[in-house]
């Protein structure tokens, strides 16, 4: 079954696995923001934010809704356990509420329809007037269509050794994102019946 993508997935996912057994952070570096923008283009189109770039002050607003994301991803997925990633540091749901609302409202935008001769219409959201991060208010926006749509409901956090990811569950017996993180799974279950100790995570 084809997965579709989600901007606010896509966003979450930046926080990863390193490989090693640590987190990795796409987005701690300054360029980092200007590559993942690079790979989420087709998603910022498809939001109506085509042609989106990262300026100085994006980055810590970008992060800033990144926070809030994965608090209410983690609320969403409760009872279940949140992401390792995010056991130990969530923001309070309420906070987290009220900064994905004031990015969403930091560049007020208009719905414009575009028809081109040879094309389908699309409605485009454009920016009204001087304000915030019109790339952390399209995420904030991205964030909640996400969370108040019918996907949020397959939502899970994968529960496989060392995995930070937020994935939507494809299938009824589906626990882990990937198949790879399924084989670490299986693998650290057959570690601790042979050795009794469980795996570090």
């Amino acid at each position: 079954m084809a997965t579709s993508r989600h901007l606010a997935l896509e966003l979450a996912g930046t926080i990863r696995h390193d490989g090693n057994g640590g987190v990795a952070d796409d987005l701690a570096e300054a360029g980092g923001l200007a590559e993942w923008l690079i790979v989420v283009r087709e998603l910022l189109t498809a939001e109506g934010y085509a042609g989106a770039r990262a300026d100085d002050g994006d980055r810590e607003q970008v992060l800033a809704v990144r926070a809030a994301l994965r608090a209410l991803l983690a609320r969403a997925v409760s009872p279940a356990p949140p992401s390792r990633a995010d056991a130990g540091r969530l923001l309070p749901a309420d906070e987290a509420v009220a900064r994905l609302n004031a990015a969403a409202a930091g560049c007020p935008v208009v719905p414009r329809l575009d028809w081109p001769r040879d094309g389908a219409p699309a409605v485009r959201l454009r920016p009204v007037g001087a304000g915030g991060s019109g790339l952390a208010a399209a995420l904030a926006r991205a964030a909640m269509a996400f969370l108040s749509g019918p996907d949020v409901a397959r939502l899970r956090a994968c529960t496989a050794p060392r995995c930070v990811r937020y994935f939507l569950k494809e299938h009824g017996r589906q626990e882990f994102c990937k198949a790879s993180c399924s084989n670490r799974a299986r693998a650290a279950r057959h570690y601790q019946r042979h050795h009794g100790a469980p795996v570090e995570g």
